[in-house]
């Protein structure tokens, strides 16, 4: 499994999002600046988030966008299955996924069903507020 810049840029633009709520509506080229993202892929992935309610928007004079919850409301994983459509390591588990015929008598198969549980629960618990509290970058690995 490998993240797109879809993905990353999203996790980006809900937390810059959620560190301006205070801002009120924030204009896209205000975003695409900040996150140093082109405009236009900023766009498509605007439009993600909003038709799937993570986000709201107003055109206009004093337009631009902000989140429908708080922070601690949205969780990673929401976000990169919105984005990614799927977090499954193998195919055989996506969603729409056809039934594989070796399913029964697979060895691996506990192994992909395992990692994806652990992906999945790993995403789902570290929420946008979460992201915007992380100290120094790259300094919270823990074993």
């Amino acid at each position: 499994m490998l993240i797109s810049t879809k993905g990353r840029y999203a996790l980006r633009v809900m937390i810059d999002l959620a560190e301006h709520q205070g801002d009120g509506f924030i204009p896209l080229k205000v975003i695409a600046e900040r996150q140093e993202i082109s405009e236009k892929y900023l766009e498509s992935i605007i439009k993600l988030l909003v038709k799937a309610r993570m986000l709201s928007g107003v055109r206009g004079k004093g337009g631009g966008y902000q989140l429908t919850r708080s922070p601690e409301q949205y969780t990673a994983g929401e976000v990169l299955r919105l984005t990614e459509e799927s977090l499954a390591p193998v195919s055989c588990l996506e969603q729409d996924a056809e039934a594989c015929h070796r399913a029964a008598f697979c060895r691996t198969l506990p192994l992909w069903k395992g990692l994806s549980g652990v992906i999945n629960d790993y995403l789902d618990h570290i929420t946008i507020e979460d992201l915007m509290q992380r100290g120094d970058a790259g300094n919270d690995y823990v074993i």
